[in-house]
């Protein structure tokens, strides 16, 4: 992975912390391997407030405004706390904005304000998420970076999370770690030098991504006709007009021609962010379009059932997108924004699969997590804001 590090365009920012958290988080943006599509967080702390990517903007073109201050003291209590409800969690951040007017902070500002550093960097790097998507892909992140990485298993992002690392990290010294790991999530980055924070992760990631490598050959494309079908098919079940998309990529017409593909896409997605995108698993087209359509609908409703507490109202039954075995992948959006954020999500998952088959076999989080994930009222609140 290449820095995109400008020195000329970082001194225009060298007396200003919140223009330079604005500068390397566009820059973190930039790259669709770190983030996709609203994913990831970055802060500042200057004096007693924590600036922090505010709830509905996208790094690669966030400004001040999308960084809501937040007392530091007040986050630094709250993980203290034995439990904290997502609602009371996100009542209490907002009431201790300095500017209200701003938009939520982050579901992990607790995590960024407990994090002993000025500057602190969160990406769902594609490379680092491959490799712990793996079997024993703990093990393989601790033999490539070593001890000084501090790696925390999977628990669900908001409270929980902090209060996991800020239970683990009693008595670190943090001033030995080259950053953070989370397994099936991501990657943290920290510094009181926002160049420093930013460069840990190009050199995290650009190490991850030295150990993978992609097949790229090349199969027919799907008929406009086939298209057609799909899309008819489709909008009756999410009852609204969908339109098919090809992934005209090398790697998603290699990916259909896998004999365990449709093994692969059921054990879940890439980071869990991307669950209510792209639903939990993709329809797989073996046989006939209409019974692997029948088929999915009824998977998708034994997931629903062995994994609901009773309070949630199951969603709609409509994959998001489709692989067409031996011809290809397809997406299935209800505008052309949509198409291009599942197009994106899919493309960087095959990546990602395709890699980690060579590091063993995919292995993601588990049915129940990711359904806590797609059901979660802060994520289903992300979509309605969209």
């Amino acid at each position: 992975m290449k820095s995109l590090w400008d020195e000329g365009e970082a001194q225009k920012y060298k007396d200003d912390p919140l223009g330079m958290r604005v500068y390397t988080s566009q820059l973190l943006g930039a790259s669709q391997d770190l983030v996709l599509h609203g994913g990831g967080n970055t802060s500042v702390k200057i004096d007693d407030l924590l600036y922090v990517k505010g709830s509905g903007w996208n790094l690669d073109i966030i400004e001040k405004e999308g960084f809501p201050a937040v007392n530091l003291e007040t986050l630094k209590e709250m993980v203290k706390r034995e439990t904290l409800s997502d609602t009371q969690m996100v009542a209490q951040q907002k009431e201790a904005m300095f500017d209200k007017s701003f938009p939520n902070p982050s579901i992990e500002a607790i995590l960024h304000a407990i994090i002993p550093f000025k500057y602190v960097d969160h990406t769902h790097a594609d490379a680092v998420v491959t490799m712990t998507n793996t079997p024993n892909g703990k093990k393989k992140i601790e033999e490539l970076y070593g001890k000084n990485m501090l790696i925390v298993d999977y628990v669900m992002p908001g409270f929980i999370l902090a209060k996991k690392i800020y239970e683990q990290t009693k008595g670190i010294d943090w001033d030995k770690l080259d950053g953070m790991i989370l397994i099936n999530h991501g990657v943290f980055t920290f510094s009181d030098d926002a160049k420093v924070a930013y460069e840990k992760m190009i050199d995290i990631v650009t190490k991850a991504e030295s150990t993978l490598i992609v097949e790229k050959p090349n199969l027919e494309l799907l008929t406009p006709e086939k298209l057609s079908f799909y899309e008819e098919k489709i909008s009756h079940l999410r009852r609204q007009k969908v339109t098919a998309k090809v992934i005209d990529e090398d790697e998603a017409y290699y990916f259909s021609t896998l004999k365990n593909v449709g093994e692969i896409v059921h054990k879940g997605p890439l980071t869990p962010e991307h669950v209510i995108r792209t639903k939990p698993f993709p329809l797989v087209v073996n046989r006939h379009f209409k019974i692997d359509l029948e088929d999915f609908v009824q998977g998708y409703k034994e997931y629903f059932f062995e994994h609901s507490k009773n309070s949630e109202t199951m969603l709609d039954l409509a994959p998001r997108y489709a692989i067409i075995k031996n011809r290809g992948v397809v997406v299935f959006g209800a505008s052309e924004k949509e198409n291009k954020v599942l197009e994106d999500i899919v493309l960087h998952t095959i990546k990602a699969m395709l890699r980690a088959e060579k590091l063993g076999g995919w292995r993601s989080l588990k049915r129940k997590d990711i359904f806590d994930m797609e059901y979660w009222e802060l994520e289903q609140a992300k979509l309605r804001g969209k």
